[in-house]
């Protein structure tokens, strides 16, 4: 399975570094005093746990998984076009002007799967179909955070991209037609922004259908600004930045989302009356209501299994694969040290033919 690699630390990868954490730093305490003067003000300096920020945590959570696909989709962008330099940086036209229809597409997609669901809406139950937005929603985050999918998913991806790349710049060095390497370099560029936009579609519904677009479109907002942000620093600065441990960081923060999302999700299929209530009464004086309107976390065996499947399908995959590229690790020294071996032997043997 291919992982994917720090930057070298050269003098240009510690700068990127450095102001990629300033950044951070910089915006995370702006937010958290914003967060605490937000919370002083609308209550009066005593703020409740009992009060109910929905719109607000969701927007934080659309944000994070917006953001996450839009680093998945630099990476794809910048693997594609990391040797276009000097004579064939022309051709990374292409690949932009594909991303940017890929972006209006999604847009696109947006109006239609709203336009339909919005029809449906008028035939089915609202708590029938927010179950099943809900549950369209969880299987996007398990697909994204799902270890077993990578090696397909994610580094199979990219491969396929630099794989079609290098062969239309082949093809361009032959003689072929510009304009059918520019298509086919537009076309992955689309492929690379579309395939996450399609995904960020999916996965809004459901927020949509309980909370309305605003708080939606607040956090798309949000997550799109931190992607032009490490976009910038990667296609204009040039800078290498530490990718694998952004990702780590989101997929923690999509993994408490993930959480959130199938208590949320089980309770809705309890009111929409899908599967049963079986409350637990030894945890109701221990999970206060509180937990229940920030976490999703209620005393009932549905929504506690739930959450507990979840979590261990995603720490469950994640343990297993890293398990298997220990294995592989052992396996290519084991295959290096027979190899060594001979080469020792072999050195013996001439030393004593010689003597």
């Amino acid at each position: 399975m291919t992982e994917i690699s720090e930057s070298k630390q050269t003098p240009t990868s510690d700068n990127g570094y450095r102001t990629a954490s300033r950044i951070a730093w910089i915006v995370g305490a702006l937010a958290i005093v914003v967060l605490f003067v937000w919370q002083g003000l609308t209550a009066a300096g005593n703020p409740d746990p009992m009060t109910s920020h929905g719109a607000t945590a969701a927007s934080i959570d659309i944000a994070v998984l917006v953001f996450r696909e839009g680093l998945e989709c630099i990476l794809v962008l910048s693997a594609i076009t990391a040797s276009m330099v000097g004579n064939s940086k022309s051709y990374r036209r292409p690949i932009a002007l594909g991303a940017a229809v890929a972006f209006v597409a999604s847009l696109i997609t947006w109006q239609i799967v709203v336009g339909i669901l919005d029809n449906i809406s008028e035939s089915v139950p609202a708590l029938d179909l927010q179950a099943a937005t809900g549950l369209l929603a969880i299987i996007v985050l398990l697909v994204v955070m799902n270890w077993f999918f990578h090696k397909f998913y994610w580094s199979g991806w990219i491969s396929l991209h630099t794989k079609k790349k290098k062969k239309l710049m082949k093809g361009a060095k032959q003689g072929q037609s510009r304009a059918r390497v520019a298509w086919g370099l537009a076309l992955l560029g689309f492929t690379s922004l579309y395939r996450e936009g399609f995904e960020v579609v999916l996965f809004l519904q459901n927020y949509r259908l309980k909370l309305g677009g605003t708080p939606v479109f607040h956090g798309v907002v949000l997550g799109l600004i931190f992607s032009v942000i490490v976009a910038a620093l990667t296609f204009v600065a040039h800078r290498k930045l530490p990718y694998k441990r952004m990702l780590i960081l989101t997929g923690v923060l999509l993994g408490v989302v993930l959480l959130v999302m199938v208590g949320e999700q089980a309770q809705e299929m309890q009111l929409a009356q899908w599967i049963g209530t079986t409350p637990i009464p030894a945890l109701e004086g221990i999970i206060r209501p509180w937990m229940g309107l920030w976490f999703a976390i209620f005393p009932t065996v549905e929504t506690l299994a739930a959450q507990g499947i979840a979590l261990a399908l995603v720490l469950g995959s994640y343990l297993i694969v890293q398990m298997q590229l220990a294995n592989q690790r052992r396996a290519a020294a084991r295959s290096v040290l027979p190899a060594e071996g001979g080469g020792v032997m072999n050195m013996l043997q001439t030393h004593n033919s010689a003597d």
